[in-house]
C-alpha cells in the first residue's frame, strides 16, 4: 500500500469527493436549524425565567439582531456555495464561527459555553482535509481573543486563567482532530484500494480469459437485461457467430494456431463494434453479440464488415491462409421468450453453416 503524505490530508480522497456536495447541503441545513432552535430556547427562557431587561431590548438585542446575523452569515454561505464553490469550505466554517460566537456572546453567564468553539473545529473532521481543520481552529482562536479584548462585558464572566485555557483547548481540540483525519484517511486509502481490487477482481471474472471478451455467464446476464429493456421497448438485436472448420485447423495447425487465431478474430470483433454493442465469448469457437440502437439492416452492415474482416486477414499461424465465420441474426420481438431467440438465432447460424459457410443468415 502506498503511505499516505502530508499533502494528502490537504485535499479530499477520491472516495469522499463526490459526497463533500451533500455534507456541504447538510452543513447548511443544520445552520438554519441552530438559528431555529437558539431563538425558541431564548423565547422560552424569557416566558420562564426573570430576565433583567426590557421586552423591547429582549425581543430587539436577544432574538431579533442576533438572528439577522447569523442568518445573514449563512445565507452568505449559501450564496458563495452557489456561485463561487471554490470558497465554500471558507464560507461554510466563517458561518460556523458566527454562529457559535453569536451563541456565546448571548449566553456568557452559562460557565461552558465557549466550548461552542470547539464545535467547528470538530465538525470540520467531516471533510478528512487537515487545511480545513486548520483553518476553522486558527479562526476559532482569533475570534475569541477578538471578543475578548473588544468586549468588555465578555471579559467579565471570564477569568485571566480563561484567556489562557479557552485557546489550549481549542489547540488540543485540533489536534485531536488531526488524529482523527489521519486515522480516517488511512481507513479511507484501505476503502479505496479494496474498491480498486474489487473491481479489478470482478471485470477479470467476467471476461474470458483467453481472448478478453466477456464470457458465457457475463454474456447471460447481460441477455436478460436487453430482454427486459426490449419488453419496455428498447429493441436489440442477438447475434451468434461461429469459426467455419476450426476443429481442423486445430487437427491441422494445432492447438496453439487455433488459440491464436480465436485471438485474432476476438480483436476483429471488438475492433468493428460500436462502443454500446457487446461481444461475448459463448463457447469454444462460438461468439454472442448483442447490437443495441440499429436498425435490423445497420446490425446485418456491422456483422457484414466483421465477416469480411475476418475472411480477407491471412493469418500467420496457418501459413498466410485465412479463415471465414457464419453468423446468425435476429431481431428481438416483443413477447419472444429468452430460450426462443436465442434458438431460432442458433438455427439461422446453422443454416448460414449448411449454406455453404462464410456467410450471414437473418
Amino acid at each position: 500500500m502506498k503511505p499516505l503524505k502530508m499533502t494528502d490530508f490537504f485535499t479530499p480522497s477520491a472516495l469522499s469527493l463526490h459526497r463533500q456536495s451533500s455534507w456541504i447541503r447538510w452543513f447548511l441545513r443544520v445552520y438554519w436549524i441552530i438559528i431555529v432552535l437558539h431563538g425558541a430556547a431564548q423565547l422560552f427562557a424569557y416566558w420562564l425565567i426573570p430576565y433583567d431587561i426590557t421586552t423591547r431590548d429582549f425581543y430587539m438585542d436577544i432574538l431579533l439582531y442576533p438572528a439577522l446575523m447569523m442568518g445573514t452569515a449563512v445565507v452568505i454561505a449559501e450564496l458563495i456555495h452557489k456561485w463561487a464553490p471554490k470558497y465554500t469550505f471558507f464560507s461554510l466554517f466563517g458561518a460556523g464561527a458566527v454562529l457559535s460566537l453569536e451563541i456565546i456572546h448571548l449566553n456568557m453567564d452559562i460557565r461552558i459555553i465557549t466550548a461552542m468553539l470547539l464545535l467547528p473545529i470538530m465538525a470540520s473532521t467531516i471533510f478528512f482535509r487537515m487545511d480545513l481543520t486548520l483553518f476553522t481552529s486558527v479562526l476559532q482562536t482569533i475570534a475569541f481573543l477578538a471578543m475578548y479584548f473588544g468586549d468588555s462585558w465578555f471579559r467579565t464572566f471570564l477569568t485571566p486563567f480563561d484567556l489562557l485555557s479557552v485557546p489550549i483547548f481549542l489547540l488540543v481540540s485540533t489536534l485531536v482532530s488531526a488524529i482523527i483525519i489521519i486515522s480516517g484517511r488511512e481507513l479511507v486509502q484501505d476503502l479505496e484500494r479494496a474498491q480498486k481490487e474489487k473491481r479489478q477482481i470482478m471485470k477479470q471474472s467476467r471476461k474470458d480469459a483467453q481472448t478478453g471478451l466477456y464470457n458465457h455467464s457475463t454474456f447471460q446476464l447481460f441477455f436478460d437485461t436487453a430482454l427486459e429493456r426490449g419488453q419496455q421497448g428498447e429493441g436489440f438485436h442477438l447475434a451468434l457467430l461461429d469459426i467455419d472448420n476450426f476443429k481442423m485447423v486445430n487437427d491441422q495447425y494445432g492447438h496453439r494456431a487455433g488459440d491464436l487465431i480465436l485471438l485474432h478474430v476476438s480483436r476483429i470483433i471488438r475492433e468493428n463494434l460500436e462502443p454500446h454493442d457487446m461481444a461475448f465469448r459463448y463457447g469454444g469457437e462460438e461468439f454472442a453479440l448483442l447490437l443495441y440502437g440499429k436498425e435490423l439492416h445497420e446490425s446485418y452492415t456491422v456483422l457484414e464488415t466483421i465477416r469480411n474482416r475476418i475472411s480477407e486477414t491471412d493469418f500467420d499461424e496457418l501459413g498466410g491462409k485465412a479463415v471465414t465465420v457464419s453468423i446468425g441474426l435476429k431481431s428481438y420481438i416483443s413477447g419472444i421468450s429468452r430460450e426462443n431467440l436465442f434458438e431460432e438465432t442458433d438455427s439461422l447460424l446453422y443454416l448460414a453453416k449448411r449454406s455453404g459457410k462464410n456467410q450471414i443468415a437473418i
